[in-house]
């Protein structure tokens, strides 16, 4: 819970402002993350970035299996990536970071602590998912995740709105439908 609404905190952070200095990559210098620094450009998502559909598809080229979760974030040593965990083929968890401006697989790492909930019991996709929730809360997905809700499987989904707030949707994974907007605050 506390990782979500950091990662939510960060998201909103990212897409409303941007973060200055936060990577070598961005020309940020020593990796301390101090966004005060101003010795490089801001990091924001803009039009032109990868998507969620975009992430998970390079994803599942890299490893074959099923996302259950996919998160915007700004990493110290690579700028701002998709982070994604996929239940592969080979029936191990994967940790795979995508980059944020080319789709481009920075890393896969098996991820044999993972405790998530197997998808193979979700007919919901990740994809399904978030086009269930933009439909219902148009704008930018920045994170997707896969979660056991009072035992029912859900996707909690986070949509930048088009009114600039942060919406948290709960996507049912048996039948798409989606509810708990629980949002539209700029944090």
């Amino acid at each position: 819970m506390q990782r979500n609404i950091a990662v939510i905190a960060l998201t909103a952070a990212v897409l409303i402002g941007g973060l200055a200095g936060c990577s070598d990559k961005n020309g940020g210098g020593d990796n301390d993350n101090d966004s005060g620094r101003g010795d490089s450009a801001p990091v924001s998502v803009t039009s032109d970035s990868v998507t969620v559909d975009d992430a998970v598809a390079a994803a599942l080229k890299a490893v074959p299996g099923r996302v259950t979760e996919a998160e915007l974030e700004d990493d110290d040593s690579d700028g701002l990536v998709w982070e994604l965990d996929v239940y592969g083929s080979d029936k191990v968890w994967h940790d795979v970071k995508i980059d944020a401006d080319d789709a481009k697989v920075l890393s896969d790492r098996g991820d044999s602590n993972n405790r998530r909930p197997v998808p193979g019991s979700s007919p919901v996709s990740v994809i399904d998912a978030v086009e269930a929730a933009r439909k219902a809360e148009p704008g930018t997905v920045t994170s997707v995740d896969l979660d056991a809700d009072e035992n029912t499987l859900v996707w909690d989904v986070v949509v930048r709105g088009k009114d600039g707030g942060n919406h948290e949707l709960d996507v049912d994974a048996e039948t798409a439908e989606v509810s708990g907007n629980h949002g539209g605050d700029d944090n």
